[in-house]
């Protein structure tokens, strides 16, 4: 595909896809292009790789529950031991993202592309510095066994034109002093979600080609295994209970295409050997997972206001369900267990049951919504299960908790986010450290108990 043919693809994905955490005004497509080389964008992985980066959500473990679970009524939040309430706007230490891992919060951005905070008191303890720029939508994804696992810069040197001759490298750094482990370069710009992920006893990555999967050994980066798919093959990424699977489809010019179906293979973590498991009928992108199964909607329904959503079990067991979306587009949805929670552009949530097809309840959000033309969006929803709630949060520094059984709001806070520029990298985000929220909008981070009475 060619660099033209790619920055197209891009236009028409971030111009089109609804079903998303990820505010796509008109120029945007423009914006996103001009951050980047042409020579950067022409390492994109297309059109499919393209979608999954902007519509694969995050997931919580949080179960279906039954009556008594339904009926229990929200907990207040408890600080953990130790943690005050603090708040940091160090320019260059978090504009891209953060992830939180036990008491430690790892973030990214322009100057650091991995920082290690307290999440209890706020305080630095250790930085990585940006190979050559800090200017991606990018941050350390996965901590695991002491390792922390992020992306940076392959190089910082030019080309003989002037021009950057970018490249990513997936990295593992210590978790306990910032020492940088290994690097493995990527062939690609991708540093979505499917781009690296933990399987069982490897970090499963899109190198060292574009059709190729590879499990590398978590403490030195070396290979231990790999896949790779046939040319006009495109396949996507899920992680069911540490195993790895891939949702391949043909990467066909018209992706609406209702003649494609989709195969699902399950890899064995130990050996990359593939399986066949099942075939799910027509073009399939995935929008979520959970511990047992993955969620998927059908191309030519990401448009669509009656949207049909398919999920498959590790085994192999499909259930389909429609699922119709209240207030046009949506402006960002999360699955959550057996749950997708949604909020539309006009400051609806939603909660609807994977399980039985049914929306559970629809209210405001409880948030001052972006406006159409914003750069920022509004954070993706997170739960915490132990509570009961599901918290939300806008860029302009609205916060809300809604009752997870009942929408009812149970609580609503603010935060001063100043002023934090039009930065497509910089879209809110809302994390929780146990019942703590970390609300972050570019460089501005911001940790408060949400004071729930009982």
């Amino acid at each position: 595909m060619t660099t033209e043919q790619v920055e197209e693809k891009v236009r028409e994905t971030l111009h089109a896809v609804a079903l998303d955490r990820v505010r796509a005004p008109g120029d945007l497509a423009e914006k996103v292009l001009r951050r980047r080389s042409r020579r950067r964008f022409s390492q994109a992985a297309g059109v499919v790789t393209a979608v999954a980066a902007i519509t694969v959500g995050a997931v919580f473990g949080f179960g279906g529950g039954g009556a008594a679970e339904q009926h229990r009524p929200v907990r207040p939040a408890s600080a953990p031991d130790g943690w005050k309430a603090w708040e940091s706007g160090d320019p260059g230490a978090s504009e891209r993202g953060c992830l939180v891992d036990g008491a430690a919060l790892y973030c990214a951005g322009s100057e650091f592309d991995a920082a290690k905070t307290d999440a209890n008191t706020g305080k630095r303890l250790w930085t990585v510095k940006v190979n050559r720029e800090g200017d991606g939508f990018d941050h350390p994804f996965a901590v695991r066994d002491g390792v922390v696992y992020a992306y940076r810069n392959h190089t910082s040197q030019n080309l003989p034109n002037g021009d950057y001759d970018g490249g990513t490298d997936l990295m593992a750094v210590d978790a306990g002093d910032g020492r940088l482990l290994w690097a493995v370069e990527m062939p690609q710009g991708d540093r979505s979600d499917q781009a690296a992920m933990l399987i069982d006893g490897a970090v499963l990555a899109n190198t060292p080609s574009l059709r190729t999967m590879s499990a590398l050994d978590p403490l030195t980066g070396k290979e231990k295994w790999h896949y790779t798919w046939d040319k006009g093959i495109a396949c996507q990424r899920a992680v069911l209970s540490d195993v790895p699977y891939l949702l391949c489809t043909s990467d066909a010019e018209k992706p609406d295409d209702s003649r494609t179906d989709t195969d699902l293979f399950r890899l064995d973590p130990a050996t990359g050997s593939a399986k066949k498991v099942t075939t799910v009928p027509g073009r399939q992108g995935l929008i979520g997972a959970s511990e047992d199964r993955m969620v998927l909607i059908e191309a030519k329904d990401v448009l669509s206001d009656d949207k049909k959503l398919t999920t498959v079990s590790g085994s192999g067991q499909q259930t389909s369900h429609r699922y119709r979306v209240e207030g046009t587009t949506l402006a960002a949805s999360e699955v959550v267990g057996d749950r997708l929670i949604s909020v539309s552009r006009q400051g609806r949530a939603s909660v609807y049951s994977l399980t039985t097809g049914r929306t559970l309840w629809t209210r405001p959000v409880g948030v001052e919504m972006p406006d159409q033309d914003a750069m920022q969006g509004i954070a993706s929803p997170v739960v915490s299960a132990g509570q009961g709630v599901v918290y939300f949060f806008s860029p302009t520094g609205d916060l809300s908790g809604l009752d997870l059984r009942t929408g009812e709001q149970v609580w609503d806070g603010h935060v001063d986010t100043g002023s934090t520029g039009p930065d497509f990298g910089d879209s809110a985000q809302l994390l929780l450290y146990k019942d703590v929220l970390i609300a972050r909008s570019g460089s501005r981070i911001d940790s408060l108990l949400p004071r729930i009475s009982d």
